[in-house]
């Protein structure tokens, strides 16, 4: 596909539109006219964002998650005389995926909603930029045994996945799986340590929503806002390399960055150790999964290694971030665990960000949804959407005791 011919007009469906990775990829679409051409612009519920893309990208199809937001939306294209197909749900996402007037999705969709199209993108052998965490924890086995079979190319764009594969010794894309190198010793995700980092056991009793929400480095959405306070979104993460590098969980690591430069590291077995490094800017790994092999202008500072004052890594706070311990276990299980875990963190974070229930107490719910899981090998998708609901469904129970 476009590993061959880099210049090609790819032509893209772009989901999650009007969330952080959407808006970062338009970015960079508005560039590079020239190199890429909007097809679809997906979104939840924000009718009127999405409008003013249609607007200025003129794509063929806009889909939104809600019937009725995408009622409001075609009102207003039809009002002002935007000629865009209107659609809504995620059937309809998996249909414009497969098209053969779309080379790349773009998955930047949050949560569990983003499963089915990415996969009906794999099994369609599209490019796919993967930046929803959640099509791995929740189907990480069929997904790359679908992109096994079908050839499809992902392209992790999470910035910590992006800089590894950057890292790697062979140049490869991901068709199907990175492939494993056995001079590879171990990989490092690092993590600013958000928020938190120092802050008192005592006092992380009593953080608000809107004091998780402040992070240190990056500009986020509140629900990976709070992941990124709570450490979850690296164990989540450290799931996902789990799949995209084919490495043992025990030689995936994460350490504590606070400076946010350097974003991950594969250390190689002859005592080599390659960094990927830049300020924070989603642009970056955006770019390069778009364009990949080549690489382009993308707005980002760049880095001025005279202006560091240090590089500081530590090792993770396992009492403050009891995430990270969590992951272990779940790796460990296997199957239906990764479920289980990411379920019960989307369950209590809401609660928390709707001040249902503490801070600390995000913890508390995985933990005990976790203790009631009932593993099992991942059949199908939809065995996966069915366990993800019941996972839910427990968790809400144990919010409900507190």
């Amino acid at each position: 596909m476009f590993l061959d011919q880099p210049h090609t007009i790819q032509r893209l469906a772009i989901l999650g539109a009007t969330g952080s990775v959407g808006k970062n990829t338009l970015d960079i679409v508005a560039r590079y006219p020239e190199r890429f051409k909007v097809e679809v612009l997906a979104a939840g519920t924000q009718e009127v964002k999405l409008f003013a893309l249609c607007q200025q990208f003129n794509p063929r199809f806009a889909v939104m998650n809600d019937e009725a937001a995408a009622k409001r939306l075609k009102s207003l294209c039809k009002t002002h005389s935007v000629n865009v197909e209107v659609l809504s749900g995620s059937q309809a996402l998996c249909d414009l995926v497969v098209l053969d007037t779309v080379d790349t999705v773009v998955s930047g969709i949050v949560g569990a909603v983003g499963c089915l199209p990415t996969l009906a993108a794999v099994r369609a052998s599209k490019k796919i930029l993967l930046a929803n965490k959640e099509s791995l924890v929740l189907a990480g086995s069929l997904m790359m045994e679908a992109a096994k079979q079908s050839g499809a190319i992902l392209m992790p764009v999470d910035s910590e996945h992006n800089a590894l594969f950057q890292c790697w010794e062979h140049k490869c894309a991901v068709q199907g799986a990175l492939q494993h190198s056995n001079s590879v010793h171990a990989l490092w995700l690092t993590a600013s340590g958000g928020p938190f980092r120092t802050t008192p056991l005592e006092i992380l009793k009593h953080v608000t929503p809107e004091q998780a929400c402040k992070h240190p480095k990056w500009s986020m959405g509140k629900k990976i806002s709070v992941d990124s306070a709570t450490l979850m979104n690296k164990a989540l993460e450290i799931i996902e390399a789990y799949w995209l590098f084919g490495l043992p969980a025990e030689r995936i690591k994460a350490v504590v960055h606070p400076q946010s430069i350097v974003h991950a590291m594969v250390s190689y077995k002859d005592g080599s150790t390659l960094a990927q490094c830049g300020y924070p800017d989603m642009r970056v790994p955006i770019a390069y999964g778009l364009s990949y092999p080549d690489r382009l202008e993308t707005g980002v500072e760049h880095l001025d290694c005279l202006t560091l004052k240090s590089l500081d890594f530590e090792e993770p706070d396992h009492i403050r971030f009891p995430a990270l311990k969590m992951v272990e276990k779940v790796l460990n299980a296997e199957g239906t665990a990764a479920i289980y875990f990411n379920a019960a963190n989307e369950i209590a974070v809401e609660a928390f960000l709707n001040n249902k229930i503490s801070f600390l107490t995000i913890y508390d719910v995985v933990n005990k949804t976790l203790d009631k899981m009932n593993i099992q090998p991942v059949k199908s998708i939809d065995h996966a959407i069915a366990e993800d609901q019941y996972a839910r469904e427990i968790a809400k129970q144990v919010i409900s005791l507190h």
